[in-house]
């Protein structure tokens, strides 16, 4: 009987923790989604594609790749490959863009989502942009091979023909919505089973089998679930369990940030990964240098980060 009554109320903490953090999500996800969807029917998105298209030659891609990259960041994986399949690409350049859309995706909604645990927005975009041109600009630089045409398989595009704005306004508040209620069936479970952890002791658990990793990256133990969290579903749902890990297990500021940076570098490796198969390029590469960029970058942050506190602490000391 009492055991009954404890999973009630895990369940039911649960569920509350999961609708707060929907909520917190949704508030940022509907209205970006909206205002995103709306602009690609404006004349403001192909503006801004001509604007960059002289910048792609420097990293070894046609003018033709700003579309699928414009609609990647503003929007989404599954856009940028409409747009992809949509143009003949090589091989190398069809690997470029997809180099580039891991580490810069879906910009406005995962970079102000994650933004919510306390670092600027500034900051997470620039550092998924920096990344995003570094790639290109290396593999473009280093690869010689890849010149011949990309095979796309049996993916095609799938534009949606809209006309008059009322049209396309409900388009963009259904695709919202339907952004929205996804995001809630994922955050859901989620916080379910991080409260379940979480009170049966599986989470310590967890944090110890992945303390070793967490620790070479300068992180302690209870940031693990977080980053296994990240690295499975996303950035955006990873952000959704940090908020909550800030409030119930303590993870200090720190821990937090450094976990952040390791999510913005590589996140949902398995659906970011994947999603680009059936383009016929190597994807193996993909997630290799996602994971070693993201691990080199977040051990680095943490180095110079504890030298800070250091010498803070030496001139506190000295002061005393």
């Amino acid at each position: 009987m009492e055991e009954g009554v404890a999973l009630k109320r895990t369940i039911a903490r649960g569920f509350k923790q999961g609708l707060d953090t929907s909520w917190t999500l949704g508030k940022i996800v509907f209205p970006v989604t909206v205002a995103v969807t709306i602009l690609q029917y404006t004349p403001i998105l192909p503006w801004f594609i001509n604007l960059l298209a002289p910048v792609m030659q420097i990293i070894g891609l046609p003018g033709e790749a700003a579309m699928p990259l414009v609609l990647g960041n503003a929007l989404n994986l599954y856009a940028a490959i409409g747009a992809i399949v949509s143009f003949e690409f090589t091989v190398k350049e069809v690997f470029i863009m997809a180099m580039m859309l891991s580490f810069s995706h879906n910009l406005f909604i995962e970079s102000t989502v994650a933004s919510r645990v306390g670092v600027s927005w500034w900051i997470i975009s620039g550092i998924r942009l920096f990344l995003a041109l570094f790639s290109a600009f290396m593999i473009n630089l280093l690869w010689s091979g890849g010149s011949e045409p990309a095979q796309y398989g049996l993916i095609a595009s799938t534009d949606v023909a809209l006309s008059g704005w009322g049209e396309i306004f409900l388009h963009g508040v259904t695709t919202a919505t339907i952004a929205v209620i996804q995001l809630s069936l994922v955050i859901f479970p989620l916080m379910l089973a991080m409260q379940f952890l979480r009170e049966s002791g599986w989470l310590t658990k967890l944090s110890t089998m992945f303390a070793p990793f967490t620790r070479f990256l300068g992180m302690r133990e209870n940031t693990s679930f977080t980053l296994v969290t990240g690295l499975a579903i996303g950035l955006a749902f990873g952000a959704g369990v940090m908020i909550q890990a800030v409030k119930e297990d303590g993870v200090s500021r720190k821990d937090m940030m450094l976990a952040l940076i390791f999510l913005v570098t590589c996140h949902a490796v398995v659906e970011d990964t994947v999603i680009f198969i059936p383009l016929g390029i190597p994807v193996w590469p993909l997630l290799a240098i996602r994971f070693v960029m993201a691990v080199i970058i977040t051990i680095s942050v943490a180095f110079v980060w504890r030298r800070i506190e250091e010498r803070r602490r030496r001139e506190i000391s000295y002061e005393h």
